[in-house]
């Protein structure tokens, strides 16, 4: 069901007058599985959402977290960044981490390409593992870069939890990506 400025002409009028970039304030109403719903200060109230503000998992937090609840709690007062007029839901659709320094940027700059790093997997995935190598901040090791001999899967020589050292073989800070190398850290054959 589409809906149209003349259904709901107050609602739309504020969603259409928020510029992306516009700090709103708010305070959270609804957590769900699949986001975060806001009532905003300035706005009106939704006609079926516990909130005119909405924010996505992906917007929640530069950090990585398995539930919302780690984020933020309900009745907690936030500023959030508008991104978006989400026409279908007639909602604004918030970011709380742009509000926050990227904590990967900040890393970035207090390292280099070559640097080595000690790290901790936290995950194993088909074509590699991911290591934390400082509070929040994750690199890829690739499956060509863990081991000098060819390795199939990442499990035959890492495990969640594993300590391990690195090195640094890329900053992608347009990506936010960290690519690491526990081969280079190791002699061959070691």
């Amino acid at each position: 069901m589409v809906r149209g400025p003349s259904e709901y002409p107050d609602l739309w009028a504020f969603l259409e007058s928020l510029r992306r970039g516009e700090l709103l304030a708010g305070t959270v109403t609804s957590i769900e599985r699949f986001g975060v719903f806001v009532e905003l200060d300035d706005g009106p109230d939704h006609p079926v959402f516990p909130g005119v503000g909405f924010i996505s998992f992906a917007e929640l937090s530069w950090r990585r977290f398995e539930a919302a609840s780690e984020v933020v709690r309900s009745g907690q007062r936030l500023s959030c960044e508008f991104l978006q007029f989400d026409t279908w839901n007639l909602e604004a659709r918030l970011s709380l981490k742009a509000t926050r320094p990227d904590p990967l940027l900040e890393f970035a700059d207090t390292i280099a390409v070559g640097q080595r790093l000690p790290g901790q997997v936290t995950e194993l995935v088909p074509f590699g593992a991911f290591a934390q190598v400082a509070d929040g901040i994750e690199g890829l090791v690739h499956l060509r870069e863990l081991a000098w001999t060819p390795v199939e899967t990442p499990s035959d020589v890492v495990n969640p939890g594993d300590k391990i050292t690195v090195v640094v073989t890329e900053i992608d800070r347009e990506r936010r990506r960290l690519a690491l190398s526990r081969r280079q850290a190791s002699s061959p054959g070691g």
